[in-house]
Formats: structure tokens, C-alpha cells, sequence
């Protein structure tokens, strides 16, 4: 590919990038400057404060966005993919052979995990519902309108994730680009009008804030870290638009476009105090209320739609890492492996959405349950990355120390302020998280308790096989496929149709699927045999923790190695276990209660691995937990 070719392709995913990476941040400005002055932990209007202020933002940005994300955390990627799931898988490939590490580092990146069901469940609804509270300044009249608006715009977003983003993803870039101009353009004319407010940009005005407000000064922190929300996307979407693309929208036009805007707002408030209900909308001109008022609502959906996305694929990778119960996954696009829809997230999500704006019912308030989440992830990401940078780029301890604490301090500056937010408000995202890491947790532990039962009630794989080579038994003909778990014994499928049937089939497969701690794993890689005896083979699947397990497609690709396969001639024995209490539980009785419910509600292994219905012979067996 020649360069000019190269860049072109560069310049058309950063135009992508900005409707799926920088949703979020990018409509920070509709809430994040009014929230410093009237949130729950308001500051006085007056010149000093908003200069202070926005030298903080401003700074936040640099600090956080620029310096961590994109030029320290975007170096942690997985085989292309980011995120916190995949710097988990990452730590975890660095060669740990401590258990108490691996365990510590396991449960991190699913309280990290946990923390995200939260920010999906926030970012919408405080998002959209600062849009439309534009209507306030627009029309008045409208205001009680607000929450219904909202709400009615939330489930047909909700409604249409079914038919996936491919329809109207082409839209996206196109919308953002138009929305960050405009940001750009509101606080240029206002900036013109009091250019002195670009002085804030030194970092002095922020230490004379701190000067004059003493400890106090870092309660705005609080509110501040609404203006890097959504920072941590850049990270997560790096697989879908590789990192050069979102450092180059970053660089080029959103990070100068927040700036112009927070000042524009700042400039706004040193002539007109009063306006601060609600600068944002305020800095526009009468004649374009409306249309910026439309505008901000297609950016916030488009921002709640990248976020929802994001909940989809973090689920998907967790089930595929053994997080998370098997689930229904539908592919919305035939081209984007990404563009993915689980239907029992989704509507979760969007009860939950509704019920915390009917609660709240206006973004400040949920301004108060943002930003823990967010904190509290970015401390996560922090921690797992300077570890991938010790233990897998080999960076001098002393340098990882260095980074390490700096960034540290700064998260704990953002943490700090919200933890005292914990009361009105911030006790939702905490709970959120809670709960998924409890079910995260539960059925990783009842997973492993789960494979110890059924290995203490089965035979060794290896003297079994001796034992049929010897003495067969009626062999019918066709193929029988036995999905296992472990290679070294025996499904107890084979053992109940022995039993029972009395048969063998003339070839039968142990067929096991592994997921990699990579996203994708290579064509080469994908397949293993191994001829066990006459007719009897082994068959080692794996796949990456963003892809979707397809088992007949798996088979099919066994022909290189002398085996074809027939779906109308070859069965799939699946064992189905019941869980039954027992009176030595591995778990509390409570999580063993949860984990059976989990079991019983998970997507069944033949739609899991897309395996032909008309094919499957389950068999039971009961198992105590």
C-alpha cells in the first residue's frame, strides 16, 4: 500500500473512530463545566474559580486522555484488541506462576469488568437526558416534558438494537464530525469575546486554585473527571479501529474541540454569571437553539449506542474467557465480526436505564453516580497496565514506578472527591458492579467445583480407550461427536450410551474447544488431531475470546487432515448436568443457589456452538455442588 493510500485509509477510520470512540467524552461539555458550580459540591462563580477550573479540565484531558490512554495504555494491545478484559488476558500470557497473582490479577480485571456494566447503564441515561433538558432553554414551556422525551427516545434506541448499528453506522462519523466542529465554533465566538480566558490553559491557574482553596480545592475533582469520561474508550475500541487512527482524531480534532468549548463556556460565564444553569446551550444564539438542540440529541444517541456496543462485546469476551454463563449472540453485520446483539443484556440494560432516570430525573443528579465508575476503572486500567509494562515489555522497575505513581496520584485525586459522593448517588454504579462481579464470580468458582465433581464420577480417558480396543463393543455406523472439557476422561455421554445403547459408533471424535487469551486466534492455529486408536480421534478446537465458537464450520475444516465430515451421518452426544445441593457445598449455600439458577438460564451448548439441533443426543446426569 503506498503511503498516500495508507493515510487516506488512516483519515477514514479516525472519521469512523469519532462516532464509536469518542461519543462519550465528546458530549462531556453538556454537563461537566455547570456541574463544577452548581453539582454537589458547588464552587462560587467568581473569575479566580473559573479559571482554576478550567485549567484543571484542562489539564485532565492532557494528563489522562493524552499522556495515559493514548500514548501509554494504547501500547497494551492484545494481538490489535484493547480493553480491560483483554489487558486481563494480557497480564495473564506475562508467564505468572504465582496462584495468589494469577488470583489477584483475575479478580481486578472483573471488578474492572464489573465497574463497565455500570458506565453502560449511566452514559445513556445521563447523556440523552442532558440533551433534551436543552428544551429548558429552547422551549420553556417543554420542561416537564423532559424525563418522558428522554425516556421515549432511550427505548426506541433500545428497541433497535436488534437490527444492529450496520444500517446507520456509516452515519456516525459524519454526525460526530459535525457535532465536534460545532463545539469548536461555539467556543471560538465566545472566546473571541473574552479571549483572556485562554490564559487558563497555564497549569499556574490550577496550583492558585489549590492555593486558595487548601484541601478543599480537590472536592472539584468530583466533577471535574465528567470532562474524561469516556476516556477509557479509546482503549476499548482500539481493535476495531486500530490505535494510529484514534490517536490522530484525538490529536487533530477532538481534544482541540472539547478545549475551544469548556473555554467558550468559561468566557461565557466572567460576562454572564447567570447563564451557568446551563452554559452549554446558553453559548449558542437564539436562531440555532433548535438546531443545536437536535444536533446534541444525535450525539448522545450515538454515544449511547457506541456504549451499549461496548456492553455487548465486554459480555461476549466474558463468556468466551469462562466469566459469564453461555448467552444468546446474534451477528448484526455479515462484514464487522464487532457488531454483535445479546438480547437479555440489552433489555436488562435498558430497565435499568429507565429506572435510573425515573429516580434521579435530571442529569445533575446522575452526574453524582458517574464518576466513581469511571475512577475506579481507570485505576484498574492503571494497575494492570503498568504490570503488562513490568512483567511484558520489560520497562525498568524504577520507570514503571515513576508512571505508575503519577498516574495513580491522579486517578486517586478523582477517586477521592467521589467516594463522597457515595450517598446521592454514587451507590449505584458500586452496586451494579457488585452484582455482576458477584454472578462473575460465582460461576467462575461454580465452574471449577462443577469440573472437579464430574472428574471424581469418571473413568481415565486413556486405560478406557485400551479397554474398548480390546473388547469393543457393537459398533453401528456414522460418527459421534462427544464435546469434552478435559481430554483425560470420559464424557459421561459415552459412558451413558455404553450403557444404555450398548454401541459404538465405527468413528467417534472427542472434540474439546479452548478459548485463547488472544482475540483472534490465526487459521493455522485454529485445529489440532490427534489419532487416539482405529476410529477414535481427538479434536482440539480454538478460538479467540472475541469470536463465536461455530463447531459444524470447525469440522469442516478438518479435511487436511483426513477427516470429513457428513452432518446428515454424524451425532452430537452433549452431557446436560443437574445440579443438586450437597451436604459438603464447595460455595455457600447462597451462590450455590445462584449458580445453579445461572446454569439453568445459559444458553444451551447446541445454539452456543451453532450446532444442528436435529443432530444432538443430550444425556443427563446429576451432579452435587
Amino acid at each position: 500500500m503506498s503511503q498516500t493510500a495508507s493515510n487516506t485509509s488512516k483519515r477514514t477510520l479516525a472519521l469512523a473512530a469519532l462516532g464509536v470512540v469518542y461519543g462519550d467524552i465528546g458530549t462531556s461539555p453538556l454537563y461537566t463545566l455547570r456541574e463544577c458550580f452548581i453539582g454537589h459540591h458547588p464552587l462560587d462563580l467568581t473569575q479566580s474559580n473559573v479559571m482554576g477550573v478550567l485549567s484543571l479540565i484542562f489539564w485532565a484531558l492532557i494528563i489522562v486522555v493524552t499522556l495515559k490512554y493514548v500514548f501509554f495504555i494504547m501500547r497494551a494491545n492484545n494481538h490489535g484488541e484493547g480493553g480491560i478484559l483483554a489487558l486481563l488476558a494480557l497480564s495473564r500470557s506475562t508467564g505468572v506462576r504465582s496462584e495468589w497473582l494469577k488470583g489477584a490479577l483475575a479478580l481486578t480485571g472483573i471488578f474492572g469488568a464489573s465497574l463497565f456494566y455500570g458506565d453502560g447503564i449511566i452514559t445513556p441515561a445521563i447523556s440523552v437526558l442532558s440533551a433534551v433538558e436543552g428544551l429548558s432553554v429552547a422551549a420553556p414551556a417543554f420542561h416537564h416534558w423532559t424525563i418522558p422525551i428522554a425516556i421515549t427516545i432511550l427505548v426506541c434506541l433500545f428497541m433497535f438494537q436488534r437490527k444492529g448499528t450496520a444500517s446507520v453506522g456509516a452515519l456516525f462519523g459524519p454526525v460526530m464530525l459535525l457535532w465536534f466542529l460545532t463545539l469548536a465554533l461555539l467556543g471560538i465566538v465566545n472566546i473571541v469575546a473574552h479571549p483572556t480566558v485562554l490564559a487558563a490553559l497555564n497549569p499556574w491557574y490550577g496550583f492558585l486554585f489549590f492555593q486558595q482553596h487548601g484541601v478543599g480545592s480537590v472536592l472539584v475533582f468530583g466533577a471535574v473527571v465528567l470532562a474524561v469520561t469516556g476516556g477509557e474508550a479509546l482503549y476499548a475500541d482500539m481493535g476495531h479501529f486500530g490505535r494510529k487512527p484514534i490517536q490522530l482524531a484525538w490529536l487533530n480534532l477532538v481534544l482541540p474541540s472539547l478545549v475551544l468549548n469548556y473555554y467558550g463556556q468559561g468566557a461565557l460565564l466572567l460576562e454572564y454569571p447567570e447563564y451557568i444553569s446551563n452554559p452549554f446551550y446558553r453559548m449558542a444564539p437564539d436562531w440555532f437553539l433548535w438546531p443545536l438542540l437536535i444536533l446534541a440529541t444525535f450525539a448522545t444517541v450515538i454515544a449511547s449506542q457506541a456504549v451499549i456496543s461496548g456492553v455487548f462485546s465486554v459480555t461476549r469476551q466474558a463468556v468466551q474467557m469462562g466469566f459469564w454463563p453461555r448467552m444468546r449472540i446474534s451477528h448484526t453485520s455479515s462484514r464487522e465480526i464487532g457488531q454483535i446483539y445479546i438480547p437479555q443484556m440489552n433489555w436488562l440494560i435498558m430497565a435499568a436505564v429507565i429506572l435510573l432516570i425515573l429516580e434521579f430525573r435530571s442529569s445533575s443528579n446522575i452526574a453524582a453516580a458517574y464518576g466513581i465508575a469511571v475512577t475506579t476503572a481507570m485505576m484498574v486500567d492503571t494497575l494492570l497496565a503498568c504490570f503488562v509494562a513490568s512483567r511484558l515489555w520489560r520497562w525498568p522497575l524504577p520507570v514503571v514506578v515513576l508512571i505508575g505513581t503519577i498516574f495513580f496520584s491522579v486517578d486517586a485525586l478523582f477517586l477521592g472527591p467521589n467516594i463522597l459522593k457515595i450517598p446521592d448517588g454514587g451507590w449505584f454504579p458500586l452496586l451494579v458492579a457488585g452484582f455482576v462481579m458477584l454472578l462473575m464470580f460465582t460461576w467462575r468458582k461454580g465452574r471449577r467445583f462443577l469440573a472437579v465433581a464430574l472428574a471424581n464420577e469418571s473413568l481415565p480417558l486413556k486405560p478406557f480407550i485400551e479397554s474398548l480396543v480390546l473388547s469393543k463393543p457393537t459398533i453401528v455406523p456414522g460418527t459421534a461427536v462427544f464435546m469434552v472439557s478435559s481430554l483425560d476422561l470420559v464424557p459421561h455421554a459415552l459412558l451413558h450410551n455404553l450403557k444404555h445403547n450398548k454401541v459404538l459408533h465405527e468413528r467417534v471424535i472427542f472434540l474439546t474447544i479452548s478459548t485463547q487469551e488472544i482475540p483472534f486466534v490465526p487459521q493455522g492455529d485454529r485445529i489440532q488431531v490427534e489419532d487416539l486408536a482405529p476410529g477414535l480421534f481427538i479434536i482440539k478446537g480454538s478460538f479467540g475470546f472475541q469470536e463465536s465458537p461455530d463447531v459444524p464450520r470447525l469440522l469442516k475444516q478438518c479435511e487436511p487432515f483426513g477427516l470429513e465430515f457428513d452432518m446428515m451421518d454424524t451425532t452430537f452426544f452433549l452431557s446436560r448436568e443437574h445440579l443438586i445441593p450437597s451436604k459438603d457445598p464447595g460455595m455457600p449455600a447462597i451462590l450455590d443457589k445462584i449458580f445453579a439458577l445461572m446454569t439453568r438460564n445459559a444458553m444451551t451448548a447446541t445454539s452456543f456452538f451453532n450446532i444442528p439441533p436435529n443432530r444432538v443426543v443430550e444425556m443427563g446426569t446429576q451432579i452435587e455442588i
